[in-house]
């Protein structure tokens, strides 16, 4: 085995550490707001509201375990549905005021803890830190690796 693959082999336990890591934290900072609704509703916040289909095909996703997702999300109250501008026959999806609130208590929250995860780390390796995953993600085409399709948004792989 190459020093290439070593590295490799470490990069993909520890980034599948992180992944798993991600998943329960998620539900620490926000008992009903599991990793994939907190995908969501920041991808929601980010584009000003979008349809159904559009987050599917953003995150590769089946369209029914969206549906899923979005009929979870709209029960909890935290996302609407309303009539787009430009065609009055499609529904968006856009964040409610408690959708908003909570997705801001949840970032926060998560900036913390990475905040004191990261609390001794010199600002050169922040920054070298930020630029690798900045390079790493920016390889994929999508926020996700072709072939996962079905499977919820997975941070970091």
């Amino acid at each position: 085995m190459t020093a290439a693959d070593v590295a490799i082999e470490t990069i993909h336990h520890e980034m599948t550490a992180f992944a798993r890591r991600a998943r329960a934290s998620a539900g620490r900072l926000h008992p009903e707001l599991s990793l994939v609704s907190y995908t969501l509703l920041g991808h929601l916040e980010e584009s000003g509201g979008c349809r159904a289909t559009d987050l599917a095909a953003h995150y590769a996703l089946d369209k029914s375990t969206v549906s899923r997702q979005v009929a979870a999300l709209e029960a909890a109250g935290l996302i609407e549905r309303r009539a787009d501008p430009q065609d009055q026959r499609v529904q968006a999806l856009h964040l409610t005021a408690a959708g908003t609130e909570i997705l801001a208590q949840v970032t926060a929250s998560r900036r913390v803890a990475f905040r004191e995860r990261l609390a001794g780390w010199p600002e050169e390796d922040l920054r070298r830190f930020a630029g690798y995953l900045l390079r790493y993600n920016a390889a994929v085409p999508g926020p996700q690796a072709p072939g996962n399709r079905g499977t919820a948004p997975d941070p970091g792989i």
